[in-house]
């Protein structure tokens, strides 16, 4: 598999700045291997059965993007560098590792001042990042990181706008409970009360999985034969009871379908050959490509995504390449939004079962 397998022309007008208002507005593209139909988010309950299962990924999104100021004495004074940190992954040692632009402007051991509450000592750095050591913890340091921090929106949005207060919901899922990502589930954005409320009455449950979605989720593929790349890893967190609700779905007929990528990456991360579950806590760094078996997810609602990406090769994976590729097609000529704050799709490879 070459990466330009994965590729495709996208309009740069069809990326999309900001989400659909109200979420569930949000277009939504059905496509099963016979048929593509175009819908909306609120009409997701029609193209699903009583009994199917969503699984849907509560991690909650952190204010990562920081701006400071180092201060350095020398011969001749004080001289300041404004720093830009975007916070990626609490370490075991009670650090942060952080990307730290630029780099070359701090030193281990110098302190960034990101407001009068909030502060943190470059304890090391390494490839590119720094690892902070933050002067409050615990409630206080989430509150600290609230006043000072920002959304940490993806490139492509970040190089068109800089991310505001707007971002602080936007960004964020209706059910985001456990925090610890940088990156948003994106799929999950389109969901609000009316859509839930359609969802219970037309029978179909829901569970939630953990997987704190990390900024390694935008690194881009730089090898040209895919099978050589290796996938960052994210920390996840499937319960017992979320592992029995789904096991319980697959006994009775109904369809399990993972809402976005990482809800579909960790339950295949933790799924047995046959697709059981049990309760399971790690790392996952699985890379889902064209020949992968999967073992507990019938259908996908996803965002559309990025060219040449591993996001690319997973959709390809579930309904097929050549499949995909008339997918997205059908979606740029029809104007779709792509991206995080674009719209969404339904891939069904077995067919609407209805």
């Amino acid at each position: 598999m070459k990466l330009s397998d994965f590729d495709f022309d996208l309009p740069e007008r069809l990326i999309a700045t900001r989400p659909a208002r109200p979420r569930s507005s949000a277009r939504l593209l059905v496509a099963t291997p016979q048929r593509l139909t175009d819908a909306t988010a609120i009409d997701l309950p029609q193209f699903l059965a009583p009994g199917d299962r969503l699984v849907l990924n509560d991690t909650k999104v952190i204010p990562a993007r920081l701006s400071g100021t180092r201060t350095r004495s020398g011969a001749t004074g004080e001289t300041e560098a404004r720093i830009e940190a975007t916070l990626l992954e609490p370490q075991a040692d009670g650090t942060w590792s952080a990307l730290l632009k630029p780099l070359k402007k701090v030193r281990d051991g110098e302190t960034i001042r990101f407001n009068n509450d909030l502060s943190a000592v470059v304890e090391a750095r390494a490839e590119g990042a720094g690892f902070l050591r933050f002067n409050l913890a615990g409630d206080d340091f989430d509150a600290a990181l609230a006043e000072a921090g920002a959304m940490p929106l993806p490139p492509y949005i970040e190089g068109k706008r800089k991310a505001d207060v707007q971002d602080l919901t936007d960004y964020q899922t209706v059910w985001a409970r456990a925090t610890g990502a940088v990156a948003a589930p994106t799929a999950s954005l389109h969901f609000d009360d009316a859509l839930l409320a359609a969802l219970d009455a037309r029978g179909i449950t829901r569970s939630f999985v953990t997987l704190h979605v990390g900024a390694g989720t935008f690194l881009p593929v730089k090898v040209d034969d895919v099978r050589e790349h290796r996938m960052h890893a994210e920390r996840g967190i499937i319960s017992e009871a979320a592992a029995a609700e789904i096991n319980a779905t697959r006994a009775a007929g109904g369809r399990i379908v993972p809402v976005g990528t990482t809800a579909m990456r960790l339950i295949e991360t933790a799924a047995t050959v046959d697709g059981h579950l049990e309760a399971w806590e790690g790392a996952t760094d699985i890379f889902i490509t064209p020949g992968y078996h999967f073992k507990v997810s019938d259908a996908l609602m996803t965002n559309f995504h990025l060219p040449k990406s591993t996001l690319m090769m997973l959709v390809s994976a579930f309904l097929g390449t050549e499949r995909i590729r008339e997918v997205y097609a059908h979606a740029i000529e029809k104007e779709y939004r792509f991206f995080s704050y674009g719209d969404a799709s339904l891939l069904m490879p077995g067919g609407d079962g209805m």
